[in-house]
């Protein structure tokens, strides 16, 4: 088991990468939590492994109880965190218990900021069971849900108590939920790591992502650790996600799933930057090439009026000015604040 101290501001907290559902609530127990547990999951993913952790759970001494929401990114809702909070109430739980996010990002973004509001906060764990969640979402603290106006509008920073990360559950994922988690992977090379992007476009990880996994979230660790309230360089982990999450919202969070449009989104930012003189020629080019080995779109059908209006509801819109991440090559990132009427000229 490989484990990686985050050394968040608010609190550290460990990732264990490689772990079974005993060792989880082993490490649970180890932690000193006691009494009730509440695992939130979706139809998905419950019935693959809800009852496998639910089963240690109760072997462990916990009083148990679930919630299962329905699968995808348009149930992302405040009415979604209502129903949570009454299911924790009718299981009693209290601020000395835990809250247990098994899933993929959505669930693991909903389950964070239930818990974080209920009781003004009881502690969550993160098992994060998709290539995305596990080097991505999980870690970092940000939750929250999307809303009519855009998407993770609603939200707070709320760190996990811990994050079990165990790699052979993504065996039973799709392709193409496979290659929404590798989409994430290469925006990380993109931004931080050339030698990450050159073994992601030459190497083959369907069958063993350890590596994967342990380079991202370690990337992931120093930047959160350097800037976790998203004022500065946390930011480079935008790459490709504010064109991406307008595109989303085109689609009514249904159209795309997250890591198309992250990918839409990374080559739409390289072609701007291009365009600006900042990112180096044929940077596009390379993004398209990268993205095609994994069958990940590289434009979107919405229009420029389209795109530009969700844009303008984005989270990292400061005044006129909306804090872009462009490339300026592979593996280097920078902050680039555009005009919001630059932007739509630039679209």
């Amino acid at each position: 088991m490989k484990t990686i101290n985050i050394k968040a501001s608010s609190g550290a907290y460990n990732v264990y990468i490689g772990v079974d559902y005993k060792s989880i609530v082993d490490t649970i127990k180890k932690s000193g939590k006691r009494g009730k547990a509440f695992v939130v999951s979706d139809t998905t993913v419950f019935p693959l492994y809800g009852g496998g952790i639910v089963g240690a759970l109760v072997d462990g001494g916990f009083d148990t109880a679930s919630y299962t929401i329905s699968a995808g990114e348009e149930h992302k809702r405040l009415s979604t965190i209502e129903s949570l909070y009454e299911a924790f109430h009718q299981h009693g739980m209290t601020r000395t218990d835990v809250i247990i996010a098994l899933g993929g990002g959505v669930v693991g973004d909903m389950t964070g900021f239930a818990a974080g509001t209920y009781l003004r906060g009881v502690s969550y764990i993160q098992i994060p069971t998709t290539l995305l969640a596990q080097i991505d979402s999980s870690v970092g603290g940000k939750t929250g849900v999307d809303t009519a106006y855009g998407k993770n509008l609603v939200g707070l920073f709320n760190q996990p108590a811990a994050v079990f990360i165990d790699p052979t559950v993504l065996k039973t994922l799709s392709p193409q939920i496979f290659a929404d988690g590798m989409a994430e992977a290469i925006k990380y090379g993109l931004i931080k790591d050339a030698k990450l992007y050159n073994r992601i476009l030459y190497g083959e990880f369907s069958e063993d992502v350890t590596e994967l996994i342990d380079t991202c979230v370690s990337i992931k660790n120093a930047v959160v650790s350097a800037d976790e309230r998203d004022r500065g360089e946390r930011m480079l982990l935008n790459f490709g996600h504010t064109l991406g999450h307008a595109i989303e919202k085109c689609g009514n969070f249904k159209k795309y799933t997250h890591g198309q449009a992250v990918a839409i989104g990374m080559v739409y930012a390289a072609s701007i930057g291009e365009n600006l003189g900042v990112t180096a020629p044929g940077t596009t080019d390379d993004i398209i090439q990268i993205l095609k080995k994994y069958a990940l779109p590289i434009r979107s059908d919405e229009s420029k009026e389209q795109i530009y209006s969700a844009l303008l509801s984005d989270k990292k819109k400061s005044g006129d000015t909306i804090n872009f991440v462009l490339l300026k090559s592979i593996g280097d990132a920078m902050i680039y604040p555009i005009d919001v009427l630059e932007l739509k000229k630039l679209l």
